[in-house]
């Protein structure tokens, strides 16, 4: 009977630390919004009630079916590291923006690892240092664990064709 009380608790444990939360959230000092920091997800964002840009974003953004169907053939075999900021209003334009197109382009939300910033850039455990970021959003694209590219900031033409001249070959 205890092994069986032992491995349930232990079953439980294991459970109970798979879902926490591996982010902070704040207020920002600047603004008074909501600031998260560390590694997020997209339903993060879109389930945060303060952030009402992340779900007009993704409504009111229709991306370029070309680029979209390019990407739903060859972006599957990359990775995307994202780091974006709640507070910044490029992050604000350019996320909701990056998950309209990677839904419609059927990406394995696993190959995504999005984190968020505070205002100097920096995240809960410094990955911004391992990547070298200086600017959010930042989009960092690899292969086989090599970058490729990365959009910084703003987009050229647009967020589907920018990745499509990415992995493009």
């Amino acid at each position: 009977m205890k092994k069986i009380f032992f491995a349930l608790m232990l079953l439980i444990s294991i459970n109970a630390i798979g879902q926490s939360q591996t982010y902070s959230v704040s207020k920002d000092t600047v603004d008074g919004g909501v600031v998260f920091n560390g590694l997020i997800t997209l339903d993060d964002l879109s389930n945060e009630a303060s952030f009402s840009w992340m779900k007009s974003g993704i409504e009111d953004y229709k991306p370029y079916a070309s680029a979209v169907d390019f990407l739903r053939t060859y972006l599957k075999d990359y990775s995307l590291v994202v780091f974006m900021g709640t507070w910044c209003d490029d992050s604000q334009n350019l996320i909701p923006r990056l998950a309209k197109v990677l839904k419609e382009a059927d990406f394995p939300l696993a190959k995504l690892s999005l984190y968020g910033t505070d205002r100097a850039k920096k995240t809960k455990s410094r990955e911004d240092r391992q990547y070298d970021v200086e600017k959010v959003p930042t989009i960092i694209v690899f292969k086989k664990g090599k970058e490729v590219g990365r959009i910084t900031e703003t987009v050229r033409k647009s967020i589907e064709d920018d990745l499509s001249a990415i992995i493009a070959f």
